[in-house]
C-alpha cells in the first residue's frame, strides 16, 4: 500500500512538471519537461548515491577500521535478508545517518562522527536498522526522485516568473500568478508526503530487523534533542535537498517550517514505536 501511494504521489509530481513546461511552451514544452523528468529520473536512479556521499564527504570503511560498526551492520543485514552495504562515516558533528543507492545490491549506510560519539551501541543498532529497512523497501530511490522533480518544479516556476512563460503567447497572466504561487507548495506537500510515509514504515521495519523497538525510541529521542542543537555543517541547499534522506531532520522547522517538513513529528515516531512493544507482548 505505501509503495502505491508513492508511486501515485510521483506521478502527481510529474504532472505538475509537465503542465508547468505546457504553459511556459505549448505542448512542446510540455514534451521537454517530459524528457526532462524522464533524464532526471534516470539521473537519480544511477548516480544519487555518489553524488549524496560526496556532498557530505563520506569515507568509506572496512572491518578493521570500525570493527563494531561494520559488524553491527553485517549483522542487520543477514537479519534482514540484505546483501552487505558499503559502510561509510562522514565528518559531521550533527548526530545523523542516511543510506543510499538505487537498490540492495549498490546501497550504501552512512553515520556521521557525531551520532556515533552520541549514541550507545544498542541505539545506533536500531538507527543502523531503519536504515537497512529504507534500503530495503527502496525508499532511498523513491525519495531522491520525489526531491529532484520537486526542485525542478521549484526552478521552472521561477523560470515562468521571471521570463513571463505563457504570458508572452497572450496567457492569463493570474493563472501564471496562481501557478507560480501554487505549483511549489505542491511540490513541496507530495514530497513531504511521500517521505513521511516512509520515515514511519522505515521505523517499524528497523523495530523488526534489531528485534527490540526500544533501541530505535531511544536513539530518536538523543537526535531529536541533539540534532537541533548542533548544526549539519553542510550547504543550505544540501542540508534541503537531502533532508528526506537522514533519520533527524537537519532543519530546524517551527511553525509553518515544521508543517511542511519531510520528517514525522519525533514525539509520534517514539510513541507508535513503544507502541510496538505492548504488539510484541
Amino acid at each position: 500500500m505505501n509503495t502505491l501511494k508513492s508511486v501515485i504521489l510521483l506521478a502527481g509530481l510529474s504532472g505538475i512538471l509537465i503542465v508547468i513546461g505546457g504553459y511556459l511552451g505549448g505542448q512542446g514544452g510540455a514534451t521537454i519537461a517530459l524528457v526532462i523528468a524522464i533524464a532526471m529520473n534516470f539521473t537519480s536512479y544511477w548516480w544519487s548515491d555518489k553524488i549524496v556521499l560526496k556532498m557530505y564527504k563520506a569515507k568509506e570503511v572496512k572491518y578493521e577500521d570500525a570493527p563494531e560498526l561494520y559488524g553491527d551492520i553485517q549483522e542487520l543485514a543477514q537479519n534482514a535478508g540484505l546483501p552487505m552495504p558499503k559502510v561509510y562515516i562522514t565528518p559531521q558533528d550533527q548526530p545523523n545517518a542516511f543510506a543510499t543507492g538505487r537498490d540492495p545490491n549498490h546501497a550504501a549506510v552512512a553515520v556521521t562522527h557525531g551520532i556515533m560519539r552520541l549514541l550507545n551501541r544498542e541505539e545506533l543498532k536500531g538507527v543502523l536498522a531503519h536504515e537497512l529497512a529504507h534500503v530495503k523497501n527502496r525508499d532511498i530511490l523513491i525519495g531522491s526522485i520525489a526531491a529532484t522533480i520537486a526542485t525542478a518544479i521549484t526552478y521552472l516556476t521561477y523560470f515562468a516568473m521571471f521570463f513571463g512563460g505563457g504570458r508572452n503567447r497572450g496567457g492569463n497572466p493570474i493563472a501564471l500568478i496562481a501557478m507560480v504561487l501554487l505549483a511549489p507548495i505542491a511540490a513541496a506537500i507530495i514530497r513531504m508526503t511521500i517521505s513521511r510515509t516512509r520515515e514511519y514504515g522505515a521505523d517499524k521495519g528497523g523495530a523488526e530487523i534489531c528485534g527490540n523497538p526500544i533501541y530505535l525510541a531511544n536513539a530518536l529521542r538523543k537526535l531529536g534533542m541533539a540534532s537541533q542543537r548542533i548544526p549539519l555543517q553542510v550547504s543550505e541547499q544540501t542540508a534541503d535537498s537531502t533532508s528526506h534522506m537522514l533519520i533527524a531532520s537537519p532543519l530546524t522547522g517551527k511553525g509553518l517550517g515544521a508543517l511542511f517538513s519531510t520528517h514525522p513529528p519525533m514525539e509520534e515516531r517514539i510513541r507508535r514505536l513503544e507502541a510496538m512493544v505492548t504488539g510484541m507482548g
